[in-house]
């Protein structure tokens, strides 16, 4: 198949790569806003060069893969489902709520593919977590416990354009407890802590979050976030059940200091940066998109999805506003 590569910053440099060594993709065609960048990737990765995302689909590409800016988002999507071609697109949908609604309704009411990127869904141990619950060996799940902690902050123009930590960070978390229970969340309190740089407080924004979720079935979750976690990346999972508790992300490259006496796990190294944490998930998602394309597979992270984690960010937003528990019906949108 011939796929098509939106946006070749950071995280779209990384899957260029990803995308070149996939079996099914026999030609990439790839685009940025800076031209010195486009012509950079392609000749690293093998791939075609288009001179906008326009002339990229409609140089008769089977997909396209949206790595660009958020507020690109929308319109990009919009432009492949107007052009009848599967699409995938890197969180969020938009970065305001309501026009999020709008093109999880228009992909919808289209009919065409559209997965959006959650990386964690594909990771080894975060699947046989949900299979492990779908399967019942946990009982009835009451407890859960995610974690994203980054080992520095970003500058602070990119916390600027973030739409702040919950919209940004912890909407991986909420879309892996969401997604590893079968539960929808109705409620959230969260807290947080602008210490650090000062552009965080200045931005109204925190440096360190924790967010109390419940979900339909009374179940809770604690989310855990920070931006200063300088021994590595941790991303991690735990599901506490009335049968069983397991756990996902915990390995040599944890983290963490142990200070049990004569326990050397972990060995480390630790994870330095999410690409590195999560590389088997990436390519694992990039996979799973080429499947859809092909038709051999319906969407495993739909728009719906993606819109139901942009709710509960909404209403972890307004809480650590207000100070209070926040129903997600509350800013549900008619």
């Amino acid at each position: 198949m011939r796929l098509g590569l939106i946006g070749l910053g950071r995280i779209g440099s990384f899957h260029a790569e990803t995308l070149s060594r996939l079996p099914a993709v026999e030609s990439l065609v790839v685009t940025d806003a800076v031209p010195a960048t486009t012509q950079a990737v392609a000749e690293r990765v093998g791939a075609q060069v288009a001179d906008s995302p326009e002339s990229l689909i409609g140089s008769g590409v089977d997909a396209i893969v949206i790595a660009a800016a958020t507020n690109a988002h929308t319109a990009l999507i919009t432009a492949g489902v107007d052009a009848g071609i599967p699409v995938f697109c890197e969180k969020p949908l938009s970065g305001d709520l309501a026009e999020a609604a709008a093109i999880a309704r228009y992909v919808t009411d289209s009919g065409i593919p559209v997965q959006v990127g959650y990386p964690r869904r594909f990771d080894p141990a975060f699947l046989a977590a949900r299979a492990a619950v779908e399967a019942g060996e946990l009982g009835w799940v009451h407890t859960v416990r995610s974690t994203t902690l980054d080992p520095a902050p970003p500058p602070r123009a990119y916390v600027e354009a973030s739409g702040g930590i919950f919209r940004d960070c912890s909407v991986h978390d909420f879309d892996t407890v969401r997604w590893v229970t079968g539960r929808e969340v109705v409620e959230v309190y969260a807290s947080g802590s602008a210490k650090g740089a000062d552009f965080f407080a200045a931005l109204g924004d925190v440096a360190t979050a924790s967010t109390m979720l419940t979900f339909d079935d009374g179940a809770t979750a604690v989310v855990s976030n920070t931006r200063y976690n300088p021994r590595g990346y941790d991303v991690r999972l735990e599901l506490h059940g009335t049968a069983d508790s397991v756990a996902a992300g915990w390995s040599e490259a944890t983290p963490l200091r142990n200070l049990e006496p004569d326990v050397p796990w972990p060995a480390g190294p630790p994870a330095a940066f999410f690409m590195d944490r999560l590389s088997r998930a990436f390519g694992a998602e990039l996979q799973a998109f080429t499947e859809v394309v092909a038709g051999q597979r319906r969407s495993p992270c739909t728009v719906d999805d993606a819109l139901a984690v942009a709710l509960v960010a909404e209403a972890a937003t307004l809480s650590l506003r207000q100070h209070r528990p926040v129903q997600v019906d509350e800013v549900r949108l008619a």
